[in-house]
C-alpha cells in the first residue's frame, strides 16, 4: 500500500502531519535560513508568514527575546546551535506574560548528514503554574514551621520579661529612679510580643476561639472604619453578595486581615485611588482548582479586595506572603502584614491568591469554606475587676518552661489562690489524683513534652467534670480541638501579663 503514494503524496502527508501536531515547529538550514514553520508556530509566537519571510531568524530571536523574562535564554541556545549544529537541547522559555514554553532543539538529519536544525515548542504554562504553586506552598510551609518555632521560644522569654517587669512595677514607688527603666522594659517586651503574634498568625499556630459569623456583616461594618482609616483620597466601595455568607473563624483576625490588605492597597496608590471589597458564594470547578493548587473543587465564600494601584511584578508576587519581605522603604513597614493575612486564611481552612500586573492594580482573592455548624451563642464574659486580685479557689498550674511557671506562681500566690504546680501533664494528673479537695481551674500550656495541654484538659474534664480550663500558648503543632472540651474554657496567648492572666481567670470563674 505504501508503494501507492507518489512523492507529491508523501510531501502532502508530511505537511499535513506538521500542521496536525500540537507542537509549534520551525526548521532552519545550516545558514540559519527558515525553511518552514507550521501554523501552530505562527499562532504561538504571534508571527505572520510574510513577517518571517522578510525578517528571517534574526527578527524571530529579537522579538521573542524582548518578551522573555530572561532574554539571554533564547539567544544563548541559538548561538550554541549555530556553533554546533549537532547539539541537542531541551529548555523552558518563560515569558513576561506568564507563559512557559518548552523548547527542544535537535539536528535535521537527511541521508545521515546534518542539513539544518529543527526546533519544537510546547506550551506547558498550566503544568508550570502547578509546579510553581506546589513549590511555593512547600516553601511557605517550611517558613511557617520555622516562624512558629522561633515565636514559641520568644514568647516564653517575653512572657517572663514582661510579667516580672509588671510585678516589679507593683513594688516600685512612682518616684523611684528605676521605675521609668522598668516601664520601658515592659513596653519593649509588649512591642516584641506584637511581632511574635504576627509570626504565629503566618505560621497558623495561633490559638483561636472560632465562631460562625456572616462575612457580609463583617465587611459592611468595616467599610466606614476603612474610609476613615485610609483617608479622603481613597474611595472605598463594597459589593456584597445577596445571601448570608457564614464563615467559621475568628472574626477579629479576619477584620485585621482585611485592614492589612486595605492599608497595603492604599500604600500602592500614592495619588489616591479606589479599593473595592466584594463578596460572593461561588462554585469552584475541577479546572479552576487544578490551576490553583492545593485547592479542591467545591463551594466557597469568596472575598475579593482589589485596588487601582501600581500593581506588582511577578517576582514580587512570588514573595509577598513571606515574613519580613517588603518593598517599602526602611522603617516604613515590617513585612508581616501580608504574612498575617496568609496565616489567617489558611488557619480557617481557606486559600488566598493574588492577581496583579505593573500599572494595572492588584486583586487579592480569599476563599473560605462555608460554615456547616450553627453559630454559638455568645456569653457575657465581662470581668469583675474588683475581684481580680482576690481569689480563694484551687488552681492547677501546668507549664514545662520554668521561667513562665515561676512567673505565674508569683503572680497568683499573693492573690489568695491555693496553687498546685506541675511541670508536665503526667505530673499534673498525679497531683490531681492525690488532691482530695476540689480543683477549680486548670491553667496549662498547650504544647509540652509527653501529653499536650489539650490531651490533659480532656483527661481532667473526665476526672473532674465542670473544671475551668485556661490553655496558654506560644505555639502549637496541632489544631486545638477546643470546641470538644467540656466546661468553661478560655485561651491565653503568650506573651501575656499578670494582669491579663488574672482577668482571664476571673472571666472563667464568672461564667
Amino acid at each position: 500500500m505504501a508503494d501507492s503514494f507518489t512523492p507529491a503524496d508523501r510531501l502532502a502527508m508530511l505537511e499535513a502531519t506538521l500542521e496536525a501536531t500540537r507542537d509549534a515547529i520551525m526548521v532552519v538550514d545550516l545558514d540559519r535560513n527558515i525553511l518552514c514553520v507550521n501554523r501552530r508556530y505562527l499562532d504561538m509566537f504571534g508571527f505572520t508568514a510574510d513577517e518571517l519571510e522578510r525578517g528571517g531568524i534574526e527578527h524571530v530571536v529579537t522579538k521573542i527575546s524582548a518578551e522573555l523574562e530572561t532574554a539571554d535564554a533564547v539567544t544563548a541556545t541559538s548561538r550554541a546551535a549555530s556553533a554546533d549544529p549537532s547539539i541537542v537541547r531541551l529548555d523552558v522559555m518563560r515569558f513576561t506574560d506568564g507563559r512557559a514554553i518548552e523548547r527542544f532543539v535537535a539536528p535535521l538529519m537527511i541521508r545521515e548528514r546534518i542539513a539544518g536544525r529543527t526546533a519544537s515548542f510546547r506550551d506547558i504554562s498550566a503544568a508550570a503554574r502547578t509546579e510553581d504553586q506546589l513549590r511555593q506552598s512547600q516553601k511557605m510551609e517550611a517558613i511557617g514551621r520555622l516562624a512558629g518555632g522561633i515565636a514559641h521560644d520568644l514568647n516564653n522569654a517575653l512572657t517572663a520579661i514582661a510579667g516580672y517587669a509588671e510585678l516589679a512595677l507593683g513594688e516600685v514607688a512612682d518616684d523611684h529612679a528605676a521605675r521609668a527603666d522598668v516601664e520601658e522594659i515592659r513596653r519593649a517586651a509588649e512591642r516584641a510580643g506584637s511581632v511574635t503574634r504576627q509570626l504565629l498568625a503566618f505560621s497558623r499556630k495561633q490559638l483561636l476561639e472560632p465562631r460562625v459569623f456572616d462575612l457580609n456583616e463583617t465587611i459592611a461594618a468595616m467599610s466606614r472604619l476603612l474610609s476613615r482609616l485610609l483617608g479622603a483620597d481613597i474611595n472605598v466601595q463594597t459589593r456584597l453578595g445577596a445571601e448570608p455568607l457564614p464563615v467559621l473563624g475568628d472574626p477579629g483576625q479576619v477584620e485585621q486581615a482585611v485592614i492589612n490588605l486595605a492599608v497595603n492597597a492604599r500604600d500602592a496608590m500614592t495619588g489616591g485611588g479606589r479599593i473595592v471589597l466584594s463578596t460572593a458564594m461561588e462554585t469552584v470547578d475541577e479546572a479552576f482548582a487544578a490551576s490553583h493548587m492545593p485547592m479542591t473543587a467545591g463551594r466557597y465564600i469568596v472575598l475579593r479586595v482589589s485596588d487601582s494601584g501600581q500593581g506588582m511584578s511577578r517576582e514580587t508576587q512570588a514573595r509577598i506572603f513571606e515574613p519580613f519581605f517588603t518593598t517599602k522603604d526602611v522603617g516604613k513597614g515590617t513585612g508581616l502584614g501580608l504574612s498575617m493575612v496568609y496565616g489567617t486564611v489558611k488557619q480557617i481552612g481557606g486559600f488566598i491568591f493574588v492577581e496583579s500586573s505593573l500599572g494595572q492594580g492588584t486583586m487579592f482573592e480569599l476563599y473560605f469554606p462555608p460554615a456547616k455548624i450553627p453559630a454559638r451563642e455568645t456569653t457575657n464574659a465581662a470581668t469583675d475587676v474588683r475581684n481580680e486580685r482576690h481569689g480563694h479557689e484551687t488552681l492547677l498550674i501546668v507549664e514545662d518552661e520554668p521561667s513562665v511557671r515561676n512567673l505565674v506562681a508569683s503572680a497568683l500566690r499573693h492573690d489568695g489562690y491555693h496553687l498546685l504546680i506541675a511541670s508536665s501533664a503526667e505530673e499534673a494528673l498525679e497531683l490531681s489524683d492525690a488532691h482530695a479537695g476540689p480543683i477549680d481551674l486548670l491553667l496549662t500550656d498547650a504544647m509540652m513534652p509527653g501529653k499536650s495541654g489539650v490531651e490533659l484538659s480532656n483527661l481532667m474534664t473526665a476526672r473532674r467534670p465542670g473544671i475551668g480550663i485556661i490553655i496558654m500558648s506560644g505555639y502549637t503543632e496541632e489544631t486545638l480541638a477546643v470546641p470538644g472540651l467540656k466546661g468553661p474554657i478560655a485561651l491565653l496567648q503568650k506573651p501575656f501579663s499578670p494582669r491579663e492572666l488574672r482577668r482571664r481567670i476571673r472571666e472563667v470563674f464568672d461564667r
